[in-house]
């Protein structure tokens, strides 16, 4: 696994760019040692961890494959021949040793870790303001959470490394079990929520913030529901917390909230800030767009939707054509979308990674300023749906529900009439194809269907195989330069 000993230094710029915290100039190199001496250098360390988080392995082709593949909604796309490996997640056929995916991604979460916890443990020794000291540690310890929830949920069990390295024992450890994990994730997540500011103003919109760690929290907790039952309550408490803060609400367009000028609106809790700035064009780095983007004209046509995700949008669903790009047609931004060709299987795209063709392509990157949405309040209203069936309020799970459809409605009262069961199973069934058609295209599909059990029925026909597929295989060049220490996971080779 990486584990970086210098940190890539982010300088604060000015000039009026939303994002300038994570505008790095050229990339220099500062062992953390020299770096972490004052508050200056503390700033930088921290703009780092976020810079890090729109990393192509963190955002490109390693985190498609590892959390969006699996699901029914995409297939890989492009031209047969074009990145096959990248096909190989979608049918199941992964063995670990596929070169520049699970590797990478996984490597990519541990640099970020690694980061994170340079931070963590250098920070405190600072002599600078207090309160800005402890929202630094607080940020670095929301981020890191966040690594390892991403891994968790791939991989299962993995590698539990809260400091960084000090001895040649240190770099070697074994893989931790996936409760002990989530269990640390979810201290740092309250660590972080006591701490945070719940909004910031000027160039610092975009941090995590209070709201981000306990949304991100009440997620996590919704992810353990499958072996303890009893995290409901936790989910519950969490998205309640989020809801009564005040701080959210829903864009009223469900397609203008994903275009870049209404970015960090008032629905996005935490979103991954990329870049695409003409007074620094050196940090428009982020490839997020264009390998999803639309083929050849604006991207390379990768992670595309299918005929499933378009069937599972009921009539006249507005959310249908706000989350999908169809070849042939014209995007609400006037771009003309092209017809098949040039050996493409393209004849969709998605909708929520675009960026107008008009955008300027300042560093060979299409889009490269279109954010990474984490986690969006919309969601949070459909945990909180989820919660509230699973624990018998059943109003106020049919709330919550109604909130997000109405959004989706745009006025119109003739799509999308209110789900008004009160069967606890079929209240659930309805609550779970909201997520799948609010959250589409967002990479939470997969890991969805696995949580709920029906990985079998809906992936059987990708040769998905129950007891093996809920994870992705440990990479193997990973088990390799542990000299054996860390093992796979079940049904694959090792």
């Amino acid at each position: 696994m990486v584990v970086i000993a210098f940190l890539a230094i982010g300088i604060i710029t000015v000039g009026g760019c939303k994002k300038s915290f994570l505008n790095p100039p050229v990339q220099g190199a500062l062992p953390a040692s020299q770096l972490y001496t004052n508050a200056t250098g503390a700033a930088q360390g921290i703009n780092a961890i976020y810079a890090e988080l729109g990393a192509w392995a963190s955002t490109a082709f390693p985190a498609l494959a590892i959390e969006s593949m699996g699901g029914d909604e995409v297939q890989k796309g492009s031209t047969p021949g074009d990145s096959p490996n990248m096909g190989v997640y979608h049918t199941f056929t992964q063995t670990g040793a596929e070169s520049g995916f699970d590797d990478t991604f996984w490597d990519g979460q541990y640099a970020s870790i690694s980061l994170c916890n340079q931070a963590i443990d250098s920070i405190p020794k600072i002599n600078m303001d207090a309160t800005l000291k402890a929202r630094y540690v607080a940020e670095a310890k929301f981020v890191r959470a966040y690594n390892y929830f991403r891994l968790a949920r791939a991989y299962g069990d993995v590698p539990l490394r809260l400091h960084y390295p000090k001895t040649a024992a240190d770099f070697n450890i074994p893989r931790t079990p996936r409760a002990q994990i989530y269990a640390q994730v979810e201290q740092d997540l309250t660590d972080a929520a006591a701490v945070l500011p719940s909004t910031y103003s000027g160039l610092d919109i975009g941090r995590a913030t209070k709201g981000a760690a306990l949304a991100l929290h009440a997620k996590v907790a919704m992810y353990e529901t499958p072996t303890n039952t009893g995290k409901w309550t936790d989910v519950l408490t969490y998205t309640n917390a989020v809801i009564s803060s005040g701080v959210y609400s829903l864009f009223p367009d469900f397609e203008k909230s994903f275009r870049e000028q209404n970015e960090n609106n008032q629905e996005e809790i935490f979103e991954v800030q990329n870049a695409n700035t003409a007074s620094n064009p050196l940090a428009s780095t982020s490839q997020f767009s264009q390998v999803q983007g639309v083929a050849p004209t604006y991207g390379w046509g990768f992670n595309i939707p299918t005929g499933a995700l378009v069937a599972a949008f009921e009539p006249g669903d507005p959310r249908l054509n706000a989350t999908i790009l169809f070849a042939g047609s014209s995007s609400a931004e006037g771009d003309a979308i092209p017809a098949l060709g040039n050996g493409h299987v393209d004849s969709m795209y998605n909708y929520k990674s675009y960026v107008p063709f008009s955008d300027p392509i300042l560093n060979g990157n299409p889009g490269a300023g279109q954010d990474v949405r984490v986690i969006r309040y919309s969601e949070v209203l459909l945990m909180n749906a989820e919660a509230n069936n699973n624990l018998g309020n059943t109003a106020a799970a049919l709330t919550a529900l109604e909130m997000v459809r109405a959004r989706a409605r745009n006025g119109n009262s003739s799509v999308l009439p209110k789900v008004t069961t009160t069967d606890k199973t079929q209240l659930q069934l309805a609550i779970w194809h909201e997520r799948q058609v609010e959250l589409a295209m967002e990479s939470d599909r997969f890991f969805d269907v696995i949580r709920q059990g029906r990985a079998p029925a809906l992936f059987g026909n990708r040769h998905f195989v129950a007891g093996k597929n809920e994870l992705q295989p440990i990479p193997a060049s990973e088990i390799l330069l542990s000299g054996g220490l860390l093992k796979q996971n079940p049904g694959y080779p090792n």
